[in-house]
Parts: structure tokens; sequence; C-alpha cells
């Protein structure tokens, strides 16, 4: 296809479109380049490529659907995960998963902001933007996520010291940026905690590194989103511009941050 002349459109960056359609963030997407697994109309992509309506961009021999590729406005969906669903698009188990859940999209698809272990419930966000999804998991985003967590036990004032300050789990040192008791009688009680970042388990390996159990996890809030009230588990609500723009600022600021 022919290149445009000085002063007609000059198309998208090849990496921020992939990112866009979810291949994953736009580092990972450069990588993919650099590697020689992306073409745009049978040539070996660039670092660096642009691309037009028409350029066909194939990925490991895949052709990506054009309608993937093609600038729209970002969706973001908050849903209510219930305990049991499993955030993988495909269980082996067979067991139901977040996205069967979720609207369908033409030419296009859903992408997960983080996850939710099987027995966890609450707030999970879903975006049409990869690259979104991307800069508000990295770990150099340090997005606040709240939990409410029923322990069995009572964290003591040591316990809730040494877990505020850090402690050394198997993939390295961990600490909650806030540790709040909110009630509960008998062996159970419930705390309201907050981390920045999203380690698998992680909320149930730093109970566990003081001897306690966690019995309910739920997520309230990640980043500037909190778990809509009245929104019934295995239900979804589509955010609305402002609520989007509010992610879009984050994930902004933490890119400024990470240079």
């Amino acid at each position: 296809m022919p290149r445009p002349e000085d002063g007609a459109p000059r198309g998208e960056r090849l990496q921020k479109a992939l990112a866009r359609a979810g291949f994953g963030s736009r580092r990972a997407v450069e990588r993919m380049i650099e590697a020689g697994r992306v073409k745009v109309n049978g040539q070996v992509a660039r670092l660096g490529q642009r691309i037009l309506p028409g350029d066909k961009v194939r990925v490991d021999g895949r052709l990506v659907p054009p309608a993937r590729l093609r600038p729209k406005s970002t969706r973001v969906l908050a849903y209510h995960k219930p305990e049991g669903e499993v955030c993988s698009r495909r269980d082996d188990e067979g067991r139901p998963t977040v996205f069967a859940a979720l609207p369908p999209l033409r030419g296009g698809r859903w992408v997960s902001v983080g996850r939710l272990d099987v027995n966890s419930s609450g707030l999970l966000l879903f975006t049409t933007d990869g690259e979104l999804a991307n800069a508000l998991m990295h770990p150099s985003s340090r997005v606040e996520r709240e939990y409410a967590v029923r322990v069995l036990g009572e964290v003591t004032e040591p316990m809730r010291e040494r877990l505020l300050a850090g402690v050394e789990l198997e993939d390295g040192r961990a600490a909650f940026e806030t540790l709040e008791p909110v009630g509960g009688e008998g062996a159970n009680r419930w705390y309201k905690v907050t981390l920045r970042e999203g380690r698998n388990r992680e909320v149930r390996r730093l109970f566990a590194s003081q001897g306690l159990v966690v019995n309910r996890l739920i997520r309230t809030r990640y980043g500037p989103v909190a778990l809509p009230p009245g929104l019934r588990r295995g239900r979804w609500v589509e955010l609305d511009e402002d609520e989007v723009e509010a992610l879009r600022a984050v994930a902004r600021n933490k890119e400024k941050e990470a240079r």
C-alpha cells in the first residue's frame, strides 16, 4: 500500500495499536516487533512503524482483525466477581469464567485489569484498551487496591506493626499500606486493608505470615473506582466518561513518575 505523502494522515504507531488491541504492554509489543514476530502487508515490521486503515497486520503468522486495530472510544466495565469464578478465558477444570458474564464485543475483546483468585470476590475492571489495562497493572504503577478481609483470629498490635512495616514472602518483601479493624464477632474479625501491588494471593499470604487464615476476601476498590453499591454478584456496570478519565489520569501520572 502506498505510504502517505507529506501533509497526509500518518497513521498510528504499530506498537501502540497492538498494545491497545490486547497483545501486551507497549514494551512487550516492541520486543515482539524487534524479534520479527510481526508483519505488515507481508513485510517484517520495524519498530516505530505506522499503520493505516487497510494495512494487514499479522502476529506470529495470524492476521489481526482490522477492527481490533482501529482507534475507538475506551470502554471500561466494573464487574462484581462472585466466589467460584476464575479469571481466565477458559478453564481446564470446567469452572465458570468471569468472561462468560461480560457483554459481547464486535471486533475486539475485554482485557481484565488484574485478577482475583477463585475463592475471592469483589471488584474486577475490564476494558477494551489493552494499553490502559497494562499501565494500571504494571508493578511500577503502584495503583492502590482496597479489600475487605475476614480473618479467623485477631490481628494483635505487634502483628499489625509487622504487616505495615513489611514481611518477607517467598517472592520478596511485602506490606500493607493500611490495615484497619472494622468489626466482627466470635472467632472472625473483619479488616480493611490497602495494597499498592497485585502479586498472586498477596493479601492471603501476608495474613498467613502471622499465622492467620483469611476465610473471606472482597476487593472493594481499584485506584479511583469503587465497587458500585448495590451491584449484585455476577453483574456488571459500564463506567461513565469521567470515571474512565480518572483511570487514565492515574495511568498517566504513574507513567510520568516511572520516567
